[in-house]
């Protein structure tokens, strides 16, 4: 069952469950209630955490979607694809382009608008769901696409983190960051006096997740975004903790975390008006995420692959870096956050913001199936002619 939870596929298939519903129930008779719901206030105001449920979803639990997405950059950095500069040095051009491309697509469609501190929106890929579609049509493509795929969602996720950090950081309490660095200091010494598998070290693990919870409240009050405070703790996290804890926090991750934040982030009243009357903002994110995204991966990863060709070593082709683009242009998780923080004071447009990055993901969805599903066939026909041809 755990193997299960852990799948890309089900991570994908949870995800899209949970955004569709979000999105009916959203827009039926029961849609007022949830929005009654997720508007609700916790009675912790006295402390400092007035937050609605809905926030409580993005700012609270995403921190631990955040913390796994850190703990697997650390170990793509110090082990992984990414240890080695001349191998992270493509995927990590090909991200700058996903990033830089949509962006400017973005910035074109709202000129002259107010909208068009919502850049950010189309600038992330969701490296679970992309993962998951791969996993779910990909079946006889390299191992290399899928290695190219994840180092390159990794460094798009580690980018989206600096802009959420720096973009989105608001009013900082220099106090609150300075209290939440000395926290997340005594969190990395507990860290290194944690030995996963011994016995008695059961304190370690409280007094870890009690200081945990201090840095993400002292960050949440500092104006930072309160899921950098997962990232922090997962890059000073040491690598066997880590591991551990990546791989017994995962299922929960999947299975719970991604689909509440995608089912609350859906639940948005489709507007009755027209396709003239939708704001730019739609528009520039439909545009973005598919095209955007696929243009500024294959070209810049094209033009990557060819400069730091290496003897000796093989490169992804041309069409695997096609394929790699498309997947590149599903937003969701990511984006919807982005979209939460830029447009947070005008409901209208954040509601719009929500259906662009699900209709843009969506088309990004479909292609990507598309595409991996005819690549993939090629090369299991390819396959199977060359194991024909050795056995005559």
């Amino acid at each position: 069952m755990l193997a299960l939870v852990r799948s890309p596929r089900f991570s994908a298939i949870a995800l899209l469950t949970a955004a569709v519903l979000g999105l009916v129930v959203a827009n039926t008779a029961l849609g007022p209630g949830l929005e009654r719901l997720l508007d609700a206030h916790s009675p912790w105001g006295a402390v400092g955490l007035d937050l609605s449920v809905s926030h409580w979803i993005s700012d609270g639990l995403l921190a631990v979607f955040f913390l796994l997405v850190a703990i697997e950059l650390k170990h793509e950095l110090l082990e992984g694809e990414l240890s080695n500069p001349r191998t992270a040095v493509i995927p990590a051009i090909a991200a700058v382009g996903g990033v830089v491309v949509p962006a400017l697509v973005y910035l074109a469609v709202t000129a002259g608008t107010p909208y068009q501190h919502g850049w950010p929106i189309p600038t992330a890929t969701d490296i679970a769901f992309a993962l998951g579609v791969l996993a779910m049509f990909g079946r006889g493509l390299p191992s290399t696409v899928r290695v190219f795929l994840l180092a390159l969602a990794v460094l798009d996720d580690l980018i989206a983190i600096v802009i959420i950090a720096v973009v989105f950081a608001h009013g900082t309490d220099f106090a609150a960051l300075g209290g939440a660095v000395v926290a997340l200091l005594v969190f990395a010494l507990l860290g290194r006096l944690l030995r996963p598998g011994r016995t008695g070290q059961a304190w370690i693990i409280v007094a870890m997740v009690v200081v945990g919870l201090v840095t993400w409240w002292l960050v949440y009050h500092s104006g930072v975004h309160a899921t950098i405070a997962g990232v922090a703790l997962g890059l000073v996290l040491p690598r066997r903790p880590g591991h551990v804890l990546h791989e017994r926090v995962e299922p929960w991750s999947n299975a719970i975390v991604l689909p509440l934040f995608a089912f609350a982030s859906a639940a948005v009243v489709v507007p009755s008006v027209g396709l003239g009357e939708l704001s730019p903002t739609f528009w520039a994110v439909v545009m973005a995420l598919p095209v955007g995204k696929l243009i500024g991966i294959t070209v810049f990863g094209a033009i990557a692959t060819r400069v730091f060709r290496a003897p000796g070593r093989s490169t992804l082709s041309f069409g695997s870096i096609v394929t790699v683009g498309v997947l590149g242009g599903i937003g969701f998780t990511v984006s919807l956050l982005m979209n939460e923080l830029a447009f947070a004071r005008s409901e209208e447009v954040l509601d719009e913001g929500v259906l662009a990055v699900l209709v843009g993901s969506g088309i990004a969805m479909v292609a990507s199936a598309i595409v991996v599903s005819l690549r993939a066939r090629r090369y299991r026909a390819r396959r199977e002619l060359s194991e024909a041809e050795a056995t005559e």
